[in-house]
């Protein structure tokens, strides 16, 4: 038979008040020490995150990185032209290259007033044939609806095109262009410290965009607005009343 050792609470309760307490003002301290550390972490994270971000895509902190400027779209006069093989044994166009001289003319009359030449290659094993080409090239434009007093023809050397040298068709127009692109004058590696564009960055997107459009001088202002078709418009209403007696009669 085992008996219960008699349990001395006078000396638990001794070492109970004998073991450190913390008390409230010390326990405040240490949270606002963890809510300043954390604090602390994420000012750290936010500026180590600053040095990489971009907020509008154009600017790197204070250093300007726009490639509109650095490419920028100019409206200028520049020289168009198109190349016509011509085989030394042809007589006259195909319906194919009559198809692509039609749509020279074309882009000529909506986009120039001056003068468009027929240029022919002299020396050239092909000249007779060419020659012969030619002529069927200013009826073509003159049926297109160019004045013939806009046609220039001139004779240009043929040296180093070979056996099919072609005739060539220009004219100058105010066009929408860049300048070329494929420009390297500095090691694109030494722009990663300072989170910039390398040179040719947007070059070929502000080629393809001057490429695009249809009325360069868009870019120079906004055009003016017509008046109103009348005849349009009523044929709108019309349209518009038809489609409101039919869902009348089908409630």
């Amino acid at each position: 038979m085992t008996t219960a050792r008699p349990t001395n609470t006078s000396a638990l309760g001794s070492a109970q008040e004998r073991r450190p307490t913390m008390s409230s003002t010390q326990r405040i301290r240490i949270a606002n020490l963890g809510r300043m550390s954390a604090v602390a972490v994420f000012l750290g994270a936010a500026s180590l995150m600053s040095g990489c971000a971009n907020p509008d895509g154009m600017h790197t902190s204070s250093l300007p990185d726009d490639y509109r400027t650095r490419h920028p779209i100019i409206v200028g006069e520049a020289e168009k032209t198109i190349d016509i093989p011509i085989a030394a044994g042809d007589q006259g166009l195909t319906r194919g290259q009559s198809e692509v001289i039609a749509g020279f003319a074309s882009e000529y009359m909506r986009s120039s007033k001056g003068i468009i030449r027929i240029m022919t290659p002299q020396g050239a094993p092909n000249s007779g044939a060419a020659a012969s080409a030619t002529s069927d090239i200013r009826r073509l434009l003159v049926r297109m609806g160019v004045p013939k007093n806009h046609i220039l023809q001139t004779g240009f050397a043929a040296d180093g095109y070979g056996a099919s040298a072609p005739v060539r068709l220009a004219y100058v127009a105010v066009t929408a262009q860049t300048e070329p692109c494929g420009e390297w004058p500095a090691d694109m590696t030494l722009n990663t410290t300072e989170n910039r564009n390398y040179y040719n960055f947007g070059c070929a997107s502000q080629r393809n965009l001057a490429a695009q459009i249809a009325n360069p001088n868009d870019l120079l202002g906004p055009r003016r607005m017509t008046p109103p078709d009348a005849e349009q418009r009523g044929q709108a209403m019309e349209r518009y009343r038809g489609a409101y007696t039919e869902l009348e009669d089908m409630n």
